[in-house]
């Protein structure tokens, strides 16, 4: 992502460990996903889940992306830094208590994920614009923590309980005009195109729909073995179901996509040191230590997965050692060199010395916005981005052990 000289001249300004962003990475993905191929109109809403700094949302706006909240408070995120209401949708698990009012004067999209969800949004707004968001009963994804349709997911309504869903728009008067499906993280695209007829089928069923969201990430390839989501390839797949069912029912209805990952996995990098060298003997392993570990970046003890790392050494060197990569919290799963079944896999690295920087890169997606911070009360980190002239900016201060006890209430046990 960035030189080996950008990393130290940032670790020269700012102490690490700290999460660094490339403007520029992040412009080319924007601009590549808005050049996903499409018939009769596209929509490319950001999933601010994956990384809601300010800084991401706004470079998205201006690249012409709208937005999907996986929670209200990402919603209100997203109206608190000046994104317009309508640019908004609300796809979350839990219905929205705090601010469903304001976002219904600011025209924020309200997206229904289970049947109580669309019921209780047409209790409080009948009459009202409504989305749906369907479980088409397939998803893709590398396991089960990555794929969010099919039977063993809770999220969408079931596809075979659309009656219900014509029951309640009746009932309080909803117009869905929007159908949005999400089948997970994949590449592959006869599964892309089984969801997308799929979608379509379960859409063209309600005559008011006009818009059909094929929510669902495009694969990042961290690391050399994986393989990136081909986005034009894909997309003509996809675009195809829309020509068929134009041509089948006369109806245009325009695409949306949700991409996330794409957008800022390949920007980020978490820039830490070397904190500790030790070993299990001669048939046990090398270990390296970092100052950082899953409350930074959650992902490998979540779903061992993993990120290319390069050691920045002081002492120029080309001897190499095998390492078991581990973090600093006190757990035997705080690991970033796993295999998917969470088997320790050694990573040959440059030899490493106390102190020697070690670069984590693929960390600008679900690193920060979904890390453990504060376990063991080790404070969150700062955040930079860097712009096309290689000047640093700070997007985010990191906190201080104070900051931690600032927000706990004095109780007097006596």
């Amino acid at each position: 992502m960035l030189s080996a000289d950008a990393y130290k001249a940032a670790a020269n300004e700012f102490e690490t460990p700290f999460y660094i962003y490339s403007k520029e990475t992040i412009e080319k993905a924007c601009q590549d996903v808005m050049a996903f191929p499409n018939e009769y109109g596209l929509t490319v809403r950001y999933a601010l889940k994956s990384n809601p700094l300010t800084a991401f949302l706004k470079i998205a706006e201006m690249n012409g992306l709208h937005f999907d909240a996986s929670s209200e408070y990402e919603a209100y995120r997203c109206l608190k830094v000046g994104i317009p209401g309508d640019k908004i949708q609300l796809t979350a698990q839990q219905f929205p208590k705090a601010h469903l009012d304001i976002f219904k004067t600011h025209g924020v999209r309200f997206n229904a994920c289970s049947l109580r969800q669309l019921e209780s949004f047409g209790q409080l707004y009948p009459g009202y614009e409504v989305s749906i968001r369907v479980n088409p009963g397939v998803g893709s994804g590398s396991n089960r923590k990555t794929n969010v349709g099919g039977p063993s997911s809770s999220f969408g309504i079931w596809h075979e309980q659309l009656d219900q869903v014509k029951e309640i728009a009746s009932k309080y008067n909803l117009k869905i005009s929007r159908f949005h499906t999400h089948i997970g993280s994949g590449t592959d695209p006869e599964v892309w195109k089984q969801v997308a007829g799929m979608s379509l089928g379960f859409a063209i069923q309600f005559d008011d729909v006009k818009t059909v969201n094929l929510g669902g990430g495009f694969k990042v390839a961290r690391m050399s073995d994986e393989k990136t989501t081909d986005l034009q390839e894909i997309g003509e797949v996809v675009k195809g179901e829309f020509l068929r069912v134009f041509k089948e029912t006369g109806r245009k209805l325009e695409l949306e996509i949700e991409p996330g990952t794409y957008i800022s996995a390949a920007s980020g990098a978490l820039v830490c040191e070397v904190d500790d060298v030790t070993d299990t003997g001669e048939s046990g392993y090398n270990f390296l230590k970092l100052n950082t570990g899953m409350d930074a970046i959650t992902r490998s003890a979540l779903y061992a997965s993993r990120h290319p790392m390069e050691v920045l050494p002081k002492i120029a060197t080309t001897e190499t050692v095998d390492y078991v990569v581990t973090g600093h919290c006190c757990e035997s799963g705080d690991v970033f060199t796993l295999t998917e079944d969470d088997t320790l896999q050694p990573r040959t690295l440059l030899k490493a010395q106390l102190g020697d920087l070690v670069v984590i890169e693929g960390a600008g997606a679900y690193c920060s916005s979904m890390n453990l911070a504060n376990y063991n009360s080790f404070p969150a980190l700062t955040e930079l981005l860097t712009d096309r002239n290689g000047e640093l900016h700070l997007l985010k201060k990191s906190e201080k052990v104070e900051d931690l006890l600032a927000r706990e209430e004095e109780v007097n046990f006596l």
